[in-house]
């Protein structure tokens, strides 16, 4: 059964929101999720991450687990280290998907939903 949740962060994923084929030409100072501006704004690419990943798409990832997750926030430093891989587990364990540690598609997609909502994942 669907939620929600599922369906707005399913839809957000084939919208295109740095996915394949997905630009920014409608905002151009970062993409529009929700029919609003983006919270985070370093990159609009949505690279599949993991521990020992760096640069603007981890920082992207840690500012939506930032804005998803209720506690600490986690540096933007650009480095998928321990801490950054420990947040996202527990994000995605919240959030009911795989918990593998690895920012993909449909971590993306919920990350995408949860940063850019009024709630916290958890």
């Amino acid at each position: 059964m669907f939620t929600s949740a599922t369906l707005v962060a399913s839809l957000v994923l084939v919208g295109g929101v740095g996915g394949v084929g997905g630009t920014a030409a409608a905002a151009p100072q970062g993409p529009v999720t929700h029919g609003s501006r983006d919270i985070c704004n370093f990159t609009i690419s949505r690279p599949t991450l993991k521990l020992g990943s760096s640069g603007p798409a981890v920082r992207q990832a840690q500012c939506y687990l930032n804005h998803s997750l209720t506690g600490p926030d986690l540096t933007l430093d650009g480095v998928f280290g321990p801490v950054t891989d420990a947040a996202t587990k527990r994000f995605q364990a919240c959030a009911g998907i795989v918990r593998d540690g690895v920012v993909g598609a449909q971590t993306w997609s919920f990350l995408v939903f949860w940063a850019n909502s009024t709630a916290f994942a958890c």
